[in-house]
């Protein structure tokens, strides 16, 4: 019986980050975490490539250029949803997650989906370095992890 799991990646990867600019002081909390977890696995600034849009809507795009490329082997998205006075909140969530998923079931590489969606600013606070742990940080983990499993498949 063959048992995949993530195992350590020689030669690591090349991964694309998408950051929305909309709650900058929350996505650049979670860009700073993400980053922080680069350098902690030993990814040289070469391997990585930083983008941001204006919002959490246009992430899928961006996203999708960067899959077709194929410069990237995992493409993580940033960014911060918080339910305001109307149903917007409900839109923009389902767009954004919708269409970070269609891309990588489209494209076939991982698109890690680093988006908060929170009912206010204290709960997203929370998840950048609060009692919720760090989101950013854990989108770098799990796109390493989508690529180790990945490459054993494909192997």
């Amino acid at each position: 019986m063959k048992n995949i799991h993530a195992t350590d990646i020689k030669g690591q990867f090349n991964i694309g980050i998408v950051v929305s600019r909309f709650n900058v002081e929350i996505t650049d909390k979670l860009l700073t975490g993400a980053v922080t977890r680069l350098k902690e696995l030993d990814f040289s600034d070469d391997q990585v490539t930083i983008a941001w849009v204006p919002g959490a809507v246009e992430i899928p795009l961006l996203a999708k250029r960067m899959a077709e490329s194929k410069k990237y082997d995992a493409i993580v998205c940033l960014g911060a949803v918080i339910q305001g006075e109307t149903r917007h909140f409900d839109y923009v969530c389902e767009q954004v997650s919708n269409g970070c998923q269609k891309v990588a079931l489209d494209s076939d590489v991982p698109v890690i989906f680093g988006v908060l969606t929170t009912n206010d600013a204290e709960q997203a606070h929370e998840r950048v370095g609060g009692s919720h742990g760090h989101k950013g940080r854990e989108a770098i983990d799990t796109a390493f992890e989508m690529v180790s499993v990945l490459r054993q498949i494909e192997s």
